[in-house]
């Protein structure tokens, strides 16, 4: 325990994490590679909430760029997360990990709704929440779902997981120049336009002063080494 870095998180994926190497959908490999790393997180006394994007199914800005109605579009994109939660729960659950879905928009049949104190005393009680549906919202992001949520139930720090080791200058598949960044602050990534979290969470998180690191998920044991204070990935913070 006293190694312990950050003693609760709010851990943000992608939904494009799920997929693993397929691309598109939930790999069953991968969530069960999540969940392990997850499991032995909590193992250490950490209380870790989570909340999934739906980018592996369904794209809101992308439909609506095709000419659908954006807000349809969005709730869609809040459905497509609810799978992922709901995916996760049963991944994590099959490795012996307490767990609940709170949903923003009701559901009751399969998930919680968003209560704040229930889902602070689930965290208290060991229990890993994940909060789905976005922020119940057309218009804003599972990032900016992800800086709200982790304000309201007392997170230290967003872990953002991706599919990179840290935020870089430019795509470091794409440029071998790329240069990664140590730390930030949280108005160089707003002028950079760098691709950490958009900018509404970005300035949410600026505002109340919570600490993002964003690291690569898929290498074993990262998740575990961020909690520690491990330097891993890119830390992005005030002055």
């Amino acid at each position: 325990m006293s190694k312990l870095r950050y003693k609760r998180v709010l851990l943000k994926l992608s939904g494009e994490a799920l997929a693993g190497e397929q691309g598109y959908g939930i790999e069953p490999k991968t969530i069960t590679t999540i969940a392990n790393e997850i499991k032995e997180v909590v193992a250490c006394g950490v209380q870790l909430s989570l909340v999934i994007g739906g980018g592996n199914i369904f794209r809101g800005l992308a439909a609506s760029s095709k000419g659908m109605d954006r807000a349809s579009a969005d709730y869609m994109g809040m459905l497509a997360t609810m799978i992922n939660s709901l995916a996760m729960q049963d991944a994590l659950e099959k490795v012996g990990v307490d767990t609940r879905v709170q949903s923003a928009i009701a559901m009751q049949e399969v998930a919680e709704p968003y209560i704040r104190r229930r889902a602070i005393r689930h965290l208290e009680k060991g229990r890993v929440v994940i909060f789905g549906a976005g922020t119940g919202n057309p218009y804003f992001t599972t990032d900016t779902a992800a800086s709200l949520r982790a304000m309201e139930v007392g997170a230290e720090v967003i872990l953002k997981g991706t599919k990179v080791d840290g935020v870089y200058t430019a795509d470091p598949k794409k440029d071998v120049n790329a240069v990664k960044f140590a730390q930030l602050t949280y108005i160089e990534v707003l002028k950079k336009g760098l691709q950490v979290m958009d900018a509404t969470a970005t300035s949410l998180c600026m505002d109340n002063n919570l600490p993002i690191i964003v690291f690569d998920v898929t290498t074993d044991g990262n998740v575990k080494k961020v909690v520690c204070g491990e330097p891993i990935g890119t830390i992005v913070k005030g002055e």
